[in-house]
């Protein structure tokens, strides 16, 4: 992989990350955004452009990680499998138990004040839906959730990326031998939004997507020939406007509309991820020669693992605290995900100067 290939991956690992905050910071009324989500509240300028970027044009970015995840991957064949898996656990897996266990204990410590505990109340991220003080769930329900389903709700992510590591051997002979039955089985898992656990047919199709891209040398540096820059952008932004009415459009959510989404969801996704990766090379490289831009590169994981459950806590603080003023909410989803990416970064390079050995184990090797 050559050096433009190389910074380009780092520059969107970051980006994708950075932009992550900005997908988990709504605060629609509708807690937790599905790509057929409908919105039942007045359609307004804010609640448009929340659910156009939170649920419309942000969406490239976790298929993009997938893809390139899958590429870089792909590359270390000639190391030992189990070597590399072993690696993956230390760098996925640690990490994800880690930032499970912080995810609890900042809940859990935030949960004893009362200022902080209405705040956690309120955002209910509780993914079994039981936002009751850890006090009342008791061992038992901790336990399930750091192992599971912790309020750090983002590690879904690397713990999904570390199972397909594992069937990596799988993917690969799929992709070489039998690339387009393939590619039709992974896409129409993810069209019909399959929900098996740790395997996500979005995540699957992209990963795969990787390999097939890095097995066939295929030159993602540059443009190819069938690319068309405009038509992307048209169809990306324009199926993420029309994604959008309809969400506030319809009040019930029939098969018929179910489907209607889910295919705008694909089509969007499909055209987002091309339309921002074949158009940014001006931007990468000029980000790129910015020793300042590069250094907060180094943080992209711990930005990761950090920012929630601190995102939805600091939403709910700026909800109870700023209803007087008229653009509480727009202003909300703009400057919360600013100022809790801002303090990630913050903590990562103290944390990174102080005692590098810990933020080594907690970002699973990166940022050095």
């Amino acid at each position: 992989m050559h050096r433009y290939l190389s910074q380009k991956f780092k520059f969107f690992t970051f980006v994708c990350i950075a932009l992550l905050l900005f997908v988990h910071g709504y605060n629609l009324q509708v807690t937790y955004l599905t790509p057929f989500s409908l919105v039942d509240e007045k359609l307004t300028f804010t609640t448009f452009i929340e659910y156009f970027f939170a649920n419309g044009i942000l969406r490239f970015r976790i298929p993009m990680l997938f893809a390139i995840s899958g590429y870089i991957f792909s590359i270390q064949d000639g190391k030992p499998y189990v070597q590399r898996i072993k690696k993956r656990f230390n760098s996925l897996l640690v990490p994800y138990f880690i930032w499970s266990a912080i995810g609890l204990a900042i809940t859990f410590l935030l949960q004893q004040f009362p200022l902080t505990a209405n705040a956690v109340a309120k955002a209910a991220i509780d993914q079994l839906g039981d936002n009751r003080p850890y006090s009342e769930i008791g061992w038992s329900g901790i336990f399930h959730r750091w192992l599971l389903v912790p309020p750090s709700f983002q590690l879904w992510f690397i713990r999904s990326l570390f199972v397909y590591n594992l069937l990596y051997p799988v993917f690969r002979w799929g992709v070489a031998k039998y690339p387009v039955a393939s590619f039709t089985f992974l896409f129409l898992l993810w069209v019909t939004l399959l929900q098996i656990p740790f395997l996500e047919g979005q995540g699957m199709f992209f990963f795969a997507v990787g390999i097939w891209l890095q097995k066939r040398s295929y030159p993602v540096d540059r443009d190819p020939e069938w690319y068309s820059a405009t038509l992307s952008w048209l169809v990306f932004v324009g199926i993420c406007v029309i994604k959008t009415f309809m969400a506030f459009e319809f009040d019930v959510l029939t098969p018929t509309i179910y489907r209607a989404l889910t295919i705008l969801h694909v089509l969007a996704t499909v055209a987002g991820v091309l339309a921002v990766w074949f158009s940014s090379d001006r931007i990468v490289q000029w980000a790129m020669q910015r020793n300042w831009f590069i250094w907060a590169t180094s943080f992209s994981f711990f930005i990761f693992g950090f920012h929630v459950p601190l995102l939805p806590y600091v939403t709910a603080l700026f909800f109870t605290y700023g209803t007087s003023f008229q653009w509480y909410r727009l202003s909300t989803y703009l400057l919360a995900p600013c100022l809790v990416l801002f303090f990630c970064i913050l903590v990562g390079a103290l944390l990174r100067a102080i005692l590098p050995g810990v933020y080594k184990t907690v970002t699973g090797g990166r940022g050095f």
